[in-house]
């Protein structure tokens, strides 16, 4: 019988030698293994979650908070966290399964790294939920739901809005915002069709890039939360008492301190059942993508002042909701028992159903070859998922696998990735009915040993180094981080294979780095492989 483990573990190491990550050990105490950012005393620590859920918007319904997130090109995705106290979350709903807007989200020739879904707005109105996100090819779509939960219903419009942020008016009017440093308002009607056009409101003025509008009306006024961004970004705040302007603008948090809060910046402004304000904002966090950060919100003459004496909070009392609620952690190792995917997965483009099960061998993920390809960038049903760190400086990320390869065909290669751009991963290919364990860095074979066995232990092993990788002002700032791949036949005995892979966070693809399972084809289909489990745990850094 499978051992089944509860346990949601996974780690990286975060290093002060650069702007945004810093050792969060030394600003409060260590817990081993620990994952999530309550600190069971009445206080939490940012990052609230640490991983890549980046452009939070979150809104309260009831007494529950929902915050959404971009995914890009991975489904099912645009994914829906909920939450009782804004610092324990769990998963919602991936609200749209697939993308059947054309053969690029098929990997069908083409691809949508870097496209697909952007930064989103959610709302609550009339006992509905509301999202509305754009994609840069194919332009706008209206997600509705009376249940946050689902079942959605997606709706493709005549247009797009760049980063939209609605709203629901006191008068039964219909707005959204949007635009690259140049910020409009366009009325909507009841099918969300533009009314009239789009009205100029205000233009970016401090530097390039004014973005991520989120509209609200707050007693008198109405508000543009925006972003300035970057990789030292800052967030503003526009205030207008008539929707189309003239709008003033307010500094809201501009920290550049070293630490897990450099360059914080676009998300959601929160009120609370209880009365308090708070805002959920993002980090750009080098190779592991963007984290989310909550920091407290008083308002002085009207305008909202994130953070605290001018800074934004690393460790601070817990918002006040009225009620306790219980630490959660989200979910990442698996053991394939259950007959659907947990929602911490998600596939790289859409995936061919026919391709996977979890029910033709009960208690394994059954991944077929979908494509005949010469890459696992272009390989369909990848599965992925998103790194998460520990609030630890001396525990490390370790994900490892059990894949049995009795039923590959020549030419078929499996294995277990980190995948941005560069991609790298380790791997079994089968050649002339033989197989070879194989390390490959960014497409390149580096290493290869021949085994006899039917089963195989892999590991990816990435540790947060110094550096980031995001885009600020016409460049890429080029980040660190590595990889080490490793094999056993017993799962005891680990030997490492290949060089060590740099990693990196580049706007070719524009998610955080991820693991990845696959199984791909360069000769014929008709193979398979058997993935016993996944299982993503913490090591001591000094094993390493």
């Amino acid at each position: 019988m499978k051992l089944l483990r509860s346990r949601n573990l996974i780690c990286s190491y975060m290093k002060v030698s650069f702007p945004i990550l810093v050792l969060l050990s030394a600003l409060l105490p260590c817990h081993a293994q620990k994952t999530h950012s309550d600190n069971g005393d009445g206080t939490f620590t940012n990052p609230v979650i640490a991983s890549d859920f980046p452009d939070p918007d979150v809104i309260r319904v009831g007494e529950t908070y929902y915050f959404l997130s971009t995914t890009m090109f991975i489904f099912p995705g645009v994914t829906i966290l909920k939450s009782k106290d804004l610092v324990n979350w769990e998963y919602c709903a991936n609200v749209v399964p697939r993308m059947d807007e054309g053969p690029c989200y098929n990997l069908d020739g083409c691809n949508r790294y870097s496209h697909g879904q952007w930064a989103s707005s959610i709302k609550y109105h009339q006992s509905k939920f509301y999202l509305l996100y754009n994609t840069l090819d194919e332009g706008g779509f209206l997600c509705t739901a009376e249940k946050a939960e689902g079942p959605w219903t997606i709706t493709h419009l005549p247009r797009g809005f760049h980063d939209p942020g609605l709203l629901f008016d006191t008068d039964g009017k219909i707005y959204v915002a949007h635009g690259y440093n140049k910020i409009y308002i366009t009325e909507l009607d009841l099918n969300f069709n533009a009314i009239g056009k789009d009205v100029l409101v205000y233009t970016g003025d401090i530097r390039p890039g004014l973005e991520g509008a989120h509209l609200y009306r707050i007693n008198n006024y109405y508000y543009l939360y925006s972003t300035y961004g970057g990789l030292d970004g800052f967030q503003v705040a526009l205030r207008s008492e008539n929707i189309y302007g003239p709008y003033e603008q307010h500094m809201v948090l501009n920290d550049t301190t070293d630490g897990p809060n450099y360059g914080i910046h676009q998300g959601a402004l929160i009120h609370t059942n209880t009365g308090e304000w708070w805002t959920v904002l993002m980090v750009d966090s080098g190779p592991f993508g963007r984290f989310p950060s909550l920091q407290p919100v008083t308002w002085e003459n009207d305008w909202p002042i994130a953070g605290s004496n001018g800074k934004a909070v690393v460790t601070h009392k817990k918002p006040g909701v009225g009620k306790s609620y219980p630490v959660k952690s989200l979910p990442t190792s698996d053991e394939f028992t259950e007959k659907n995917l947990g929602m911490q997965w998600g596939w790289n483009h859409n995936p061919e159903p026919s391709k996977w099960s979890l029910t033709e061998h009960p208690g394994y993920l059954r991944l077929k070859t979908a494509t005949i390809t010469d890459s696992l960038p272009k390989a369909r049903n990848t599965l992925t998922q998103r790194f998460f760190t520990y609030y630890s400086d001396s525990l490390l990320t370790v994900g490892t696998t059990k894949i049995d390869l009795d039923h590959m065909k020549d030419g078929d290669i499996a294995g277990l990735a980190i995948f941005q751009d560069p991609y790298g991963f380790i791997g079994v290919e089968k050649i002339n009915g033989e197989y070879y364990v194989i390390m490959v860095n960014n497409g390149a074979i580096i290493d290869s040993v021949k085994v006899n066995t039917s089963s195989i232990y892999l590991r990816a092993d990435p540790f947060h180094g110094s550096g980031a990788a995001m885009y600020y002002g016409g460049e890429t700032v080029d980040g660190t981080g590595t990889v080490t791949f490793s094999y056993s036949l017993d799962n005891k005995t680990f030997t490492t294979l290949g060089d060590v892979m740099q990693m990196q966070f580049k706007l070719t693809v524009f998610t955080g780095n991820k693991f990845c399972l696959f199984n791909y084809a360069t000769e014929e289909l008709g193979g398979y492989v058997d993935v016993d489990w996944f299982r993503v745990e913490a090591r001591p850094i000094t094993t390493r």
